[in-house]
């Protein structure tokens, strides 16, 4: 048995697979043809749900399910105005698991999800939010560094690793954000990762039906390309979303100075511009990926981006992975038992 198969035995256990990498769920991305790709490359995939008319979403899960026999789940953005249909049906077609993600789900629906057999998994971005996803009975959690793409949370996964992964040890714990290598997902497993979460790796697939000019614009990008949006005024509260800077980048900042001044004037409430932001993105993002407008669309991205330079087949992607991971497992494997370890503690450098 590979040291790899080792490190991945809870989250590949959890998730029904042999390699505990999950390709997260992206927004006219994530569909059943890339889906299916990665489970039948033994890794997880997620359906994206954004806000699909629920019969879009059926559609998608049973063609995924005409495409491969492995597991696989559906996330679903609880702040989406389609998503409590979405959970009604999901729940009805008895799906492998439901990723809850926008926002936090309330305790009957995750219960609701698991009376209809889905396993459920949870972004957690603090401790105490971890816990009482707990106590609600999530089956595992994602830790999601703001290194990612997309919407993103405020914290990095590096600190997210020492508040969460390294405290909790009830549930399985997936991390994602900036990880785009082998080596990485390695010393993450080594930590106590049950398994990662990766989304502009993939977008670099084969499988992908991004744009050809969407791919092309990741494989010129450097990490520090990829930035996050800012938030103007707490009265218009927005989720910080990570992409290449272009001329859309701008659009969203005048965008919101626009909706604030409404919001001002009394012209709309906040639903409604939170509302309008979320459709600026949908549609945004659709115009970068599937229209292949790269100048004005959304280039939704995580820093990771200057880690990705090739396409490759899907297959061949998560074969890279699991080979570097384990070379980089023998590597810290011989470093723990061929270092010549002092007999002695060493002194502290301050002690006189």
């Amino acid at each position: 048995m590979m040291l790899f198969d080792t490190f991945a035995e809870t989250g590949g256990r959890f998730l029904d697979v042999r390699f505990p990498i999950i390709c997260g769920a992206m927004t006219w991305i994530s569909d059943a043809k890339l889906v299916a790709a990665m489970a039948d490359s033994g890794g997880y995939g997620l359906l994206a749900g954004g806000n699909a008319p629920v019969d879009a979403l059926q559609a998608e899960i049973v063609e995924t399910r005409r495409l491969t026999e492995q597991p696989f789940g559906v996330n679903l953005i609880t702040i989406a105005p389609n998503f409590a249909a979405q959970l009604e049906m999901v729940c009805e077609m008895g799906c492998h698991a439901v990723v809850f993600a926008g926002s936090l789900p309330r305790k009957p629906q995750i219960e609701k999800a698991k009376q209809s057999g889905a396993k459920v998994i949870c972004f957690a971005p603090t401790e105490a939010v971890a816990h009482k996803l707990i106590s609600w009975g999530t089956d595992a959690l994602i830790l999601e560094g703001s290194e990612a793409g997309g919407h993103i949370g405020p914290v990095s996964l590096s600190v997210l690793l020492q508040q969460l992964l390294f405290k909790i040890d009830t549930v399985p714990i997936f991390v994602a954000g900036g990880i785009a290598t082998g080596q990485m997902i390695a010393h993450l497993l080594t930590m106590g990762a049950a398994g990662v979460q990766m989304g502009t790796r993939f977008v670099m697939a084969e499988e992908c039906s991004a744009h050809d000019k969407f791919k092309r614009a990741f494989m010129r990008a450097k990490a520090r390309d990829a930035m996050a949006t800012p938030q103007f005024d707490s009265r218009l509260p927005v989720i910080p979303v990570r992409a290449l800077k272009n001329v859309k980048s701008a659009a969203f900042n005048r965008l919101q100075f626009e909706l604030l001044e409404k919001l001002a004037s009394g012209d709309i409430d906040r639903r409604e511009a939170q509302y309008e932001v979320e459709s600026f993105w949908v549609g945004s993002l659709r115009e970068a990926v599937v229209d292949g407008n790269v100048e004005a669309g959304s280039l939704m991205a995580g820093q990771s981006v200057g880690l990705v330079d090739k396409l490759e087949p899907l297959a061949s992607i998560i074969r890279g992975l699991v080979s570097e991971a384990e070379q980089t497992l023998e590597q810290i494997h011989h470093r723990m038992h061929e270092a010549d370890w002092p007999a002695q503690p060493l002194k502290s450098a301050t002690a006189p």
